[in-house]
């Protein structure tokens, strides 16, 4: 069992506040296009911390918790990058001038952590009361898995989001973004604009993620703090690694298919150590090296396999994959 001093836990909640009030400010003071030399430059720095913070960990708490870290992290990673293409999908389709993107990325992932955090905190009580909750976790990565690579070469529909559709028919929207504000006044009536719809569907979206994330960076580790700075650290970086790779997300045909294939393995992990504990502990169980060695295989295969398929057939185009069918495609096979 991994034992966290408070003065730690305050120390990298600290980092972690300090490097988003960070971002905040540099959205907030000096909204711009941000440029690939720029992207590159906090991609390499969020990067350097993680990793830093990962060799810290391990030297201070050993091996086998820092190889639990480093896998949490590069799960984490992996599934961030699925959360890149639907945000991509979000800004084209609000059509975001390129100067509040930043804002709309940083909102995301403060509301991001916000939401994982409080699942962390209900997961790991579930999984310290009821070791039943293993085999659900499990199950519940499988069948992700499965929509997941069945819907893989779709678009999640934005446009037909509940919470979305909710709030175009409840509040009064502008049609311009109005210089980036949330809110504003047009003849003497208060209105929201197109970007606080968008937030809204960044938060939506935030939802669904953190559901599906939680289990499986559990299935790696069962250590609470783990699970916390893996999902803090990979999330950090995801508005630098937006602006520097979506150019490149087009090209990551296979992704989908690679991650329905690592959250189908943690599922099965999970699945395992659920039966060893309450069933038989003759049951095998998934090492974590083994568990780290496989998802950086998937994750290498995939990657490899989608540069080369789009530059046979430059044609091909990536798709975060859906966990169900759109109402395009539905509108499509009726037809």
């Amino acid at each position: 069992m991994l034992e966290i001093s408070g003065l730690t836990w305050g120390v990298t909640i600290g980092l972690i506040v300090g490097l988003l009030a960070l971002d905040l400010v540099l959205a907030a003071v000096r909204p711009h296009k941000v440029g690939f030399a720029e992207a590159t430059a906090w991609s390499v720095f969020y990067i350097l911390v993680a990793v830093g913070f990962g060799i810290w960990f391990l030297s201070a708490y050993g091996g086998d918790f820092g190889t639990q870290y480093f896998a949490g992290y590069i799960v984490e990673k992996s599934l961030s990058v699925d959360n890149l293409f639907v945000f991509v999908i979000i800004m084209t389709t609000f059509a975001v001038p390129e100067e509040h993107q930043h804002k709309v990325l940083t909102f995301g992932i403060v509301l991001a952590l916000i939401m994982r955090a409080i699942f962390i905190a209900l997961g790991a009580t579930l999984l310290s009361l009821f070791s039943f909750m293993f085999l659900l976790f499990g199950l519940l990565l499988i069948f992700t898995a499965v929509q997941l690579f069945r819907h893989r070469d779709e678009d999640p529909d934005i446009e037909d989001n509940g919470v979305v559709k909710a709030a175009r028919r409840l509040l009064p929207v502008t049609e311009e973004y109005v210089g980036g504000r949330l809110v504003t006044r047009v003849d003497g009536r208060r209105m929201v604009t197109p970007l606080f719809i968008v937030l809204i569907a960044i938060g939506s979206i935030d939802l669904l993620f953190a559901l599906d994330s939680i289990p499986a960076v559990f299935g790696v580790t069962e250590e609470p703090y783990i699970v916390f700075v893996a999902n803090a650290f990979a999330l950090l970086g995801l508005r630098a690694l937006f602006f520097l790779v979506k150019g490149l997300l087009d090209r990551l045909v296979y992704l989908s298919t690679g991650l329905a294939l690592i959250l189908a393995f943690i599922g099965v992990k999970l699945i395992l150590h659920w039966a060893h504990v309450d069933i038989n502990p003759a049951v095998p169980e998934i090492s974590t090296p083994v568990s780290l060695t496989v998802i950086l295989v998937v994750l290498v295969v995939v990657t490899v396999a989608s540069l080369v398929k789009t530059k046979g057939d430059p044609t091909a185009k990536a798709h975060p994959g859906s966990l169900k069918a759109s109402r395009k495609k539905d509108q499509e096979t009726s037809a």
